[in-house]
């Protein structure tokens, strides 16, 4: 009989503190062992040469989401988890949003229909308010929070989406009451309206003035708001997907007064800008999010704002839709004008590759700062810490291995999601993770799925580390 299920060997292991060598033995989707010569195993995986990290942790993941009419996004949850695990991700955590009118249980119940039986990785749902009924605030939030549900989104922006402040601290009331912790897409709602409205009536309606409708100031008063209204209610606050500057300061500020106050960034602002929204014809409607890719001080500023823990999370925002489909971003109404066009861009597979080349290989960010802003703060942030995030005697066995040395030319068949481009094409990247193991269990090696659909489970989480 042998000692264990699995035997890693051989391979550079780094967390968010440490960079060692050794071997871990896995039984029964745990780690149980680090050291050498630990014996026996089912299977030993050759790690000489490579990095072994912990698997990543995507926080902020859009899937199967109602889009408005007519739209439909490219992933379900088979093909979003399939490519988060192929790029090295061994939980995503995706958003279940409640529609105006629908009970938030419902909602809940619905999500799990859609994932149930369908993922390759580990997965857990963050909620999105925003009908914040007295129903929802007074008793299906609390009894939510009480099932695992610790975390929710709040929007100051969106059709349908967009809380006032009044609805905002209703909710922040709870999170304090309950002790979870609030999201926030931070743009201001009503400076969109009326710079798309002028747009529109000037004929500057193609996809680049979409960055033109969303400026740097609708960001970072939103921010500032936002932190303003959790300041009053005493709670903390991630203030997600941060594109710049001013943003990035107003965050930094909060966190010098001592605020509890966190910052998310993603790949699309370390490495896109708005220019890329100018494409031929409709080439630029690839780019289109909220908020848009700015310019290359932007860049640099996001990047300091990893370097410096102002952000202490790297996610996705993977929001996929289809280029060329009418239900995507193609849609016959988006072609009339940018208001239009669905907002997002897929990049769950592609999230770790393009930080640890533009990061890690190019010397801005260290492999430590990369595993924290990547997995271990993500699981500190959601309440997945006792489980998650590390690698750690008597943790999941959610490991993902590296080739850090190989150099490709990044391709969206790479990433095999279900979206029919990826925004980052054709960049040249070094390093890859060339095995993903989900406790225990391979799931990806070498560009192919192992593991059945339905290996990945759902995730009931505790109370965020950040409360």
């Amino acid at each position: 009989m042998s000692d264990f299920d699995t035997i890693i060997r051989g391979g550079r292991i780094s967390t968010a503190a440490d960079t060692f060598h050794c071997d871990i033995g896995i039984r029964d989707g745990r780690i149980v062992a680090l050291g050498e010569k630990l014996g026996s195993a089912d299977e030993v995986i050759d790690a000489e040469g490579h990095w072994v990290l912990p698997g990543g942790i995507d926080s902020h993941v859009h899937i199967s989401q109602p889009s408005g009419d007519g739209i439909v996004m490219a992933d379900d949850f088979e093909s979003a988890t399939r490519s988060a695990a192929l790029g090295g991700n061994t939980t995503v955590l995706p958003f279940c949003m409640q529609e105006k009118g629908v009970s938030l249980r419902e909602a809940v119940k619905a999500y799990h229909a859609k994932a149930d039986g369908e993922c390759y990785t580990d997965v857990s749902f963050h909620l999105i308010i925003s009908d914040p009924t007295e129903q929802v605030l007074g008793q299906e939030l609390p009894a939510l929070v009480d099932d695992g549900y610790t975390s929710f989104k709040v929007f100051m922006t969106y059709e349908g989406l967009a809380l006032s402040d009044l609805e905002m601290l209703k909710v922040m009331a709870v999170a304090r009451e309950k002790r979870a912790l609030v999201m926030v897409h931070a743009e201001n709602y009503d400076v969109i309206r009326f710079l798309t409205d002028q747009l529109e009536q000037a004929g500057k309606t193609a996809p680049r003035f979409h960055a033109t409708s969303r400026p740097v100031i609708a960001e970072r008063e939103a921010t500032y708001r936002a932190i303003s209204l959790a300041e009053l209610s005493d709670v903390p606050l991630v203030v997600v997907h941060v594109s710049n500057r001013e943003a990035m300061e107003e965050i930094r500020r909060a966190q010098q007064k001592g605020l509890k106050i966190f910052g998310e960034t993603c790949p699309q602002y370390l490495t896109l800008t708005e220019n890329d929204l100018d494409g031929l014809n409709m080439e630029g409607a690839k780019y289109v999010c909220s908020p848009p890719p700015r310019d290359t001080d932007s860049q640099e500023a996001c990047w300091q704002g990893l370097q410096q823990n102002v952000f202490s999370v790297f996610s996705s925002d993977h929001c996929p839709f289809r280029y060329d489909d009418p239900q995507g971003k193609l849609t016959p109404k988006g072609r009339t004008s940018f208001r239009w066009v669905p907002n997002g861009i897929p990049g769950v597979g592609a999230r770790l590759p393009v930080l640890f080349s533009e990061g890690v290989r190019k010397g801005r960010i260290d492999i430590n700062t990369f595993v924290a802003v990547t997995a271990t703060n993500h699981a500190r942030a959601y309440g997945l810490s006792a489980r998650k995030g590390t690698i750690a005697v008597g943790m999941d066995a959610d490991v993902a291995i590296w080739n850090p040395d190989i150099e490709q030319t990044l391709t969206h068949a790479m990433l095999n999601d279900g979206s029919d481009y990826t925004p980052y094409e054709g960049m040249k990247l070094t390093g890859w993770p060339v095995t993903t193991l989900v406790r225990g269990k391979v799931v990806a090696r070498n560009g192919r799925i192992e593991a059945p659909k339905g290996h990945g489970t759902y995730l009931k989480r505790d109370l965020s580390g950040y409360v």
